[in-house]
């Protein structure tokens, strides 16, 4: 009874929120180099050859162990039996091993015939070397991205555990995207200097994941003061997790539509992220720096919502409602993308439209999970959300990149024959359109079944 009067670290606002900004560093960082290539697959098809169908095939393999070797359920695992410490550092050292294997693989000394080169370049000889190996790197580092992904998460719900979690999630997401804002600023620039180089950008990213790793360690010592407060032996003491857990999470009819609602809305916005450039500069009649100009936006707005809508969410509730707006703002965005002729000022709107979704359904979806799952497997919870969402992110890269060499014939023979291609996105567009139609009606079955059975979605977080 005396602990629970006596104040505890995460009780001072400065300290907490001190805390949330060490952690979200990381991930602002992370966001960076997922991003950092985006703004230049032109770039790539000249410097290195890359069809569309190649260049979808290595966004998707951020995600490839994560799904195929179920690397995000042993996350979790891990997770909730050795805590955000060491999952964290772990996660982080990962990102950096992923980065530099990423960054050798797309460097002029491979591309030269560097080490490894012969061999990677023996086999699937359609498919570059160089591509070959970054897949590897990228692969390694979507581990430790996801792996941090989760363990920001539930740090984020332990240190904000009664208080503003909704809006500390929100204000965690929202620095995560201020780096998509800025790798889509500073990546096309730095290519662009002479002499142009698709590799400059991701070394100098790849160096500020070092500086992400840092700023965690700070907060494992800020963690560990706080465990001392709460008198465990060790983190997570007194929640003991059992793997038989997990059975509960995928036969839970509930907890599987959000972590379906995940994987449906996010495979319509991270992919999309990586072909918006492209798409721009082919439409518009772009240079890639004004293209990813024009895109970089699309973050701040979720940046500048997502606290908003947190707060709403921590004192006003509705957030299954949230979810539905959401998915709706998104599939409407992506039809005007599709189907509207485009102009800079009907880009700009359908861009801001994408903002507000994305603001919706983060600050509703996160800080809902915690609702459904117990805390001692809630490590585990956000992870199998991560993997289900992951099986989204490998494959629609690919299906995306395929649809769109498929419906313009003939751009491989153009591609290795060095002309300029011209490309129509509306396929492409309209697969991203149709995903947040079966994300919309998620939402209404979500918000059915909280109705019933009162998980309290619609309620809520901060307890008066």
């Amino acid at each position: 009874m005396t602990l629970n009067l006596q104040s505890k670290l995460n009780d001072s606002p400065l300290v907490r929120w001190s805390a949330l900004i060490l952690i979200a560093l990381m991930m602002f960082f992370c966001y960076m180099f997922v991003d950092v290539l985006s703004p230049l697959q032109n770039m790539l098809e000249t410097a290195r050859g890359w069809t569309p169908e190649t260049y979808g095939t290595v966004v998707g393999s951020e995600y490839f162990l994560n799904v195929f070797v179920l690397f995000l359920i042993f996350a979790g695992i891990i997770l909730d039996k050795m805590g955000v410490r060491f999952t964290g550092l772990l996660a982080a050292g990962m990102m950096i091993l992923g980065a530099g294997i990423k960054l050798y693989g797309i460097s002029d000394g491979f591309a030269a015939g560097g080490f490894g080169f012969d061999f990677f370049n023996s086999f699937w000889t359609s498919f570059p070397a160089s591509a070959k190996v970054t897949c590897i790197g990228f692969a390694i580092f979507g581990c430790g991205a996801e792996m941090a992904g989760v363990t920001v998460t539930k740090a984020i719900a332990k240190w904000f555990a009664g208080k503003e979690m909704a809006l500390a999630m929100g204000l965690q997401v929202a620095i995560a995207r201020m780096g998509v804002f800025a790798v889509f600023t500073l990546s096309p620039r730095l290519a662009a200097m002479a002499p142009e180089s698709v590799v400059r950008p991701v070394a100098v990213v790849a160096l500020l994941l070092c500086i992400g790793f840092l700023t965690y360690l700070a907060f494992t010592f800020m963690d560990r003061k706080l465990d001392r407060q709460l008198n465990a032996a060790k983190e997570g003491a007194g929640e003991e997790f059992r793997v038989s857990d997990l059975r509960k999470l995928f036969s839970s009819p509930t907890f599987m539509i959000v972590a379906l609602l995940c994987v449906i809305y996010y495979s319509a916005i991270f992919p999309f992220q990586k072909f918006a450039v492209p798409m721009l500069q082919n439409t518009l009649d772009m240079t890639a720096q004004q293209a990813s100009d024009l895109f970089r936006w699309f973050p701040i707005g979720a940046m500048l919502l997502t606290p908003l809508l947190g707060a709403f969410l921590d004192f006003r509730g509705k957030g299954a409602t949230m979810l539905i707006l959401g998915a709706i703002l998104m599939s409407v965005c992506h039809l005007i993308f599709a189907l509207v002729p485009l102009t800079p000022v009907v880009a700009y709107t359908a861009i801001i439209l994408l903002g507000v979704s994305f603001s919706l359904v983060p600050a509703a979806l996160w800080p809902s999970v915690p609702k459904l799952v117990e805390d001692r497997y809630l490590g585990s919870g956000y992870s199998v959300i991560f993997w289900i969402q992951n099986i989204g992110l490998w494959g629609f890269p690919i299906i995306i990149g395929a649809a769109l060499q498929g419906a313009n014939p003939g751009v491989s023979e153009q591609i290795r024959a060095g002309a300029e291609v011209t490309y129509n996105y509306t396929v492409p567009m309209l697969i991203f359109s149709s995903l947040g139609l079966v994300a919309f009606f998620l939402g209404l079955w979500l918000k059915v079944l909280d109705r019933r059975k009162g998980f309290g979605l619609e309620l809520p977080n901060v307890k008066r």
